[in-house]
């Protein structure tokens, strides 16, 4: 892979440093990451619902730790974990050796495997990843293109909107701890019609868009049909 700066690779050199603090935290459930551990059974039913992972094919964008990719991978998919975060990357595959789970972890752009790779995936996620790069539109773009025709993608992110800025930036960091300060930047959340055209405009229809809620009381996630805040979106590439 040629050498390439933060600008041409869509990436926030500011986003990876601020991963690569954390990265050691990746698989600890009381860290900061305890959220995404709380959030993927959700995540994982979501995509199996539509997808049915077993025996698929599967590129996990944006993967961190690999919180997602192992559980897919034990839901029976072969699957590829890609991400610029280098340490990250160490984190997830160390887990990996001791969780006895394989997946094919990758340090390259989604917009690199897109152009060697072309549709080469049963199922594409994208997850917490699009409110953190400089170019969403760019991302959306390559994830279509890597997914096989008649193939899922699937996307979560925050929306933005005044209720979004204060349950996930001044709720979730500020108030209740969930999240470590300055994990988000409210001007680069997406509302779901900006991503749903973002996804039509690369051949991808839209055919679920759900919410994923946070009950203070029981202190638990829920999907819901209210996507002020945090979302799920399912979409499918057209069949060739």
């Amino acid at each position: 892979m040629t050498e390439q700066t933060a600008a041409t690779r869509n990436v926030d050199d500011a986003e990876l440093a601020k991963f690569a603090d954390q990265a050691h935290k990746w698989w600890d459930k009381d860290s900061e990451f305890k959220p995404l551990h709380e959030i993927n059974p959700l995540r994982l039913g979501f995509i199996d619902k539509h997808a049915h992972l077993a025996g698929k094919r599967v590129l996990d964008v944006g993967c961190g730790g690999g919180i997602l990719s192992e559980a897919m991978a034990k839901s029976g998919a072969s699957v590829t974990g890609l991400d610029l975060a280098e340490k990250s990357l160490k984190i997830a595959k160390l887990h990996g050796l001791e969780s006895g789970v394989t997946v094919d972890y990758r340090c390259l752009a989604v917009e690199e495997l897109a152009a060697a790779e072309p549709a080469s995936f049963d199922v594409v996620t994208c997850m917490e990843m699009l409110e953190h790069v400089p170019n969403p539109t760019s991302v959306v773009a390559a994830v279509a293109q890597l997914a096989k025709p008649g193939g899922w993608v699937f996307f979560s992110t925050i929306n933005r909107n005044p209720k979004a800025y204060l349950h996930a930036v001044v709720g979730a960091e500020y108030i209740l701890g969930l999240l470590a300060r300055g994990t988000h930047e409210y001007a680069k959340f997406i509302k779901p019609s900006e991503l749903a055209r973002m996804a039509r405009n690369n051949g991808l229809e839209m055919i679920e868009l759900k919410g994923m809620g946070y009950e203070l009381i029981a202190k638990s996630y829920h999907l819901s049909d209210d996507a002020t805040v945090n979302y799920l979106l399912a979409s499918r590439k057209a069949a060739a």
